[in-house]
């Protein structure tokens, strides 16, 4: 265990529908370097984890709501995967705009596989470069992103990665990101 990122506070936005190694192996990541991590969603209770987009694997107890926080309480975001979990924060106003002004602050973010779609939504990919799962490519492309095919891209505070193949180097990168950013919260 190291203590990198004591003091960090991280937000890790999620629904039902999240890919659940994308979900746990960076939670266990940056919990492993010494910040504390909150479960944020769209409403109380627990989320339905899946494997694989389609197998239900575990289901996890919600921390925050994400109308009831702001960025300004987190130091950092992570954005994991899964198809169903993307394409649901996306069309909710209130994730959108939690996840977007973490970028417009120059917060360090974390995003993952189908991730990228809520940082699309919130328009905030334009001139920036990143990865993702190839399916989500072409919608970075036409927000006016730039799409590399490695399995992470550090782009200034934007870590991303394209699928659960690519955690070792993805949780390596947030790690090294967060803990280079800095604790912005004063906790």
């Amino acid at each position: 265990m190291t203590t990198a990122l004591r003091g960090r506070r991280v937000a890790i936005l999620a629904t039902t529908g999240v890919e659940q190694v994308e979900l746990e192996r960076p939670r266990d990541a940056v919990l492993a370097a010494g910040a504390t991590a909150d479960l944020v969603s769209l409403e109380p209770g627990t989320i339905q984890a899946m494997n694989g987009d389609i197998d239900k694997a575990d289901s996890f107890p919600v921390d925050k709501v994400v109308d009831d926080v702001s960025p300004a309480d987190y130091d950092a975001l992570l954005l994991p995967g899964g198809t169903v979990n993307a394409d649901t924060l996306r069309q909710h106003a209130a994730a959108v705009r939690f996840a977007g002004e973490f970028v417009r602050a120059g917060k360090p973010v974390g995003v993952i596989c189908h991730g990228p779609w809520v940082l699309v939504e919130a328009d905030v990919v334009r001139g920036r470069t990143l990865t993702s799962f190839p399916s989500v490519r072409t919608d970075i492309r036409n927000a006016g992103g730039r799409v590399l095919d490695e399995e992470v891209v550090v782009d200034e505070r934007l870590v991303s990665s394209r699928d659960p193949g690519d955690l070792p180097a993805f949780c390596d990168a947030i790690v090294e990101r967060f803990a280079a950013s800095g604790g912005e919260t004063g906790a």
